[in-house]
This record gives structure tokens, sequence and C-alpha cells, in this order.
């Protein structure tokens, strides 16, 4: 069994779950390659059992990163070879319905290329951008995905599909907010580097898109940004500013520590606590399921 996982991972989130996805598929005794972006070219798609794509969640989209590689993937003969099935992993800091649309344009994407999306994952990780989570949060969501992403391995090779349930003018509402692809390239232009800036270069050398020139002890920034905040996490003085998203920055990589220490009240404390508590409750569900599934074989 070949396993192959596509993804692309700004901060580390989502590269964090395609390693939990690689160990649990070879918990199976799978092969598995990871493949993450930026890339030059494409394995043969062919070779592979299963094909797993993995994102972080861009203004409820996929990042356009992941659709114009999906752009290239070579059309299949629907006749001679019939569709393959991909499932998706994705993350996200918070866990609102509204997420459930990420993927419309990708599955479009998809289905023209003779694929089929058959399941779908989502996986809630901190914020790297709006505000900072807690270290406490941080281990809580963690802790789970730990623990789910296992489930969801399973759930893929029972042939079982689990994808959202539509949601009414989703759609439109996903096109609508794709306005942050280019809005990304605009606001880039914008970023800054200030005083605190000690050209350690770090920006420049992970940039995924290659914006970010240092040149002549100056930090330019082009327009080719896609807002992954990558250079933000890793700047080490935070010395880089968001234009018009500035408010928002979240400097500074999150420590996943297993002992978090308490932290004082925030005003953040009740952010979408619905949503939250709704995707901890199914997700404890999934995992309590396939503990007891285990424990039947």
């Amino acid at each position: 069994m070949k396993v192959l996982l596509i993804y692309f991972s700004g901060t580390g989130n989502t590269k964090r779950i395609a390693e939990l996805y690689k160990s649990a598929f070879e918990g199976y005794g799978a092969e598995v390659d990871s493949m993450p972006l930026p890339c030059d070219d494409l394995p043969d798609l062919n070779a592979y059992d299963y094909i797993g794509l993995g994102y972080p969640i861009h203004a409820f989209n996929a990042p356009k990163i992941l659709l114009k590689l999906c752009k290239k993937i070579p059309k299949r003969n629907k006749n001679k070879d019939g569709v393959k099935d991909v499932f998706v992993f994705k993350s996200s800091g918070e866990p609102v319905r509204m997420s459930d649309v990420s993927s419309l344009k990708l599955k479009s994407i998809l289905k023209r290329r003779g694929y089929m999306l058959k399941n779908e994952y989502q996986y809630v990780m901190p914020y790297n951008i709006i505000f900072r989570h807690t270290d406490e949060q941080v281990h809580k969501m963690w802790s789970v995905a730990k623990d789910l992403v296992p489930a969801d391995v399973a759930e893929i090779l029972s042939g079982k599909s689990r994808l959202p349930k539509k949601m009414f003018l989703g759609g439109f509402l996903a096109w609508v907010l794709r306005c942050e692809h280019w809005g990304a390239h605009i606001n880039g232009k914008l970023y800054r580097a200030n005083k605190a800036c000690v050209k350690c270069y770090k920006c420049e050398k992970l940039c995924p898109v290659n914006n970010i020139k240092i040149k002549k002890g100056k930090v330019k920034f082009g327009g080719k940004c896609i807002m992954c905040m990558r250079c933000v996490q890793a700047c080490p003085k935070a010395a880089i500013n968001l234009g018009l998203f500035n408010g928002w920055k979240v400097n500074g990589e999150y420590s996943f520590t297993d002992n978090p220490q308490p932290s004082p009240p925030s005003k953040h404390d009740n952010y979408c606590k619905k949503a939250y508590d709704r995707y901890y409750q199914n997700a404890q569900n999934r995992i309590d399921e396939y503990n007891r599934n285990i424990e039947t074989l």
C-alpha cells in the first residue's frame, strides 16, 4: 500500500498534522511519501493507493498555492482508468461552520482532473493570525489531533466516506472570500520590517513564494505574498508589520509543550466557545468509537 501526502503548511500546523497521518498510515504497513509545497514536479499519482491533500484554511478557502498545483495534475482517462479518490486534511484556528466550504474550489478542480474528494477532515490548531492561543489551548488542540488522526485514517482505510454537510450559499460565500488570494498580494506589499530587524535573513530564506528580498540592508516585500504568516512567526525580533492586518499579528512560534503553564484570564477565553465545545465533543465521540472498535478486534 502506497500513500502520497501533498500539503502546504505556512507556520507548521498542517505539517504537524501531515506527520501524524504519515505515522498512522505507516502503522498499517503503508509506504508513505510526503510532498510539502512548494515543489517543482508531481510524482505519478497512479502509483499511489491513497492520496491526501493538506492545507491551512485561508479565509475559508484552500490556499492559492495548493489550488495552483492541483490545476497541474494530469487529467485521468475516466473511461479507461476510472475516478480516483482523494482525501483532505486541513487545519484552522476555529471550527466554525464556514470552514466546511473551504474545499469547494479544490473539489471542483479535482473533479475536472478525474479525482473525487471522498473524505475531508478538519483539525483545530493554534492561530497564526488574529490572536495568540494560550499554551493550555494549544496543548488541548494538539492532544486531540494526535488521538483523532488515527481514527480518521482507520475510517479512510475502511472505505467509508466523510464529507461536510452542504451549507446554504456556501459556494457563493467561498467565492467571495477568495478575494483573499489577490488581496494578500496587495497587502503583502504593505509589509514592513521596522527598526528592530537584525537582518537575520530568516524571513527571506523561509518565504515559500520568494516574496521577500534583502538588498543593501533593506527588507523588501513584493507582490506575491500569500499571507501564510511564516515570516512573522519566524522573526526573532517581532520586526515585521502586517500592513492592514498588523493588529492581528501573532509573533513567535508556539511551544506545543506537554506541561503548559496556567494562563491569566483573557478577553479571548469565550471566543467561538460553542464551536470549540462542539468540535471537542465530536472529536471525542469519534476517538471513543475508534478505541471501542480496536478493543473488539
